[in-house]
């Protein structure tokens, strides 16, 4: 059985958006709120998770998310709905 991709998107805490794939979401936001997570994050602080998405494989949420970064910050939550 294939493991489930998720892209996800997260608030830092001065505010700033982190987005990333993982196939455990709740073990890599725990990765995150240890500091032992992006360097982005670690250097900016977590806050809080605001919206994952499924996806069907690796490839594709790696290109959501590469598509996600490309977008506003306000296009960026917007995608998700």
């Amino acid at each position: 059985m294939e493991k489930k991709w998720f892209v996800y998107i997260l608030e830092c805490s001065d505010g700033s958006f982190y987005t990333g794939t993982t196939n455990d979401v709740d073990k890599r936001m725990k990765i995150h709120a240890s500091g032992k997570g992006s360097k982005y994050v670690r250097e900016k602080g977590f806050r809080q998770i605001l919206k994952t998405k499924e996806c069907q494989s690796k490839s594709e949420a790696c290109k959501f998310e590469y598509a996600i970064k490309r977008l506003s910050r306000r296009q960026k939550l917007d995608w998700f709905n």
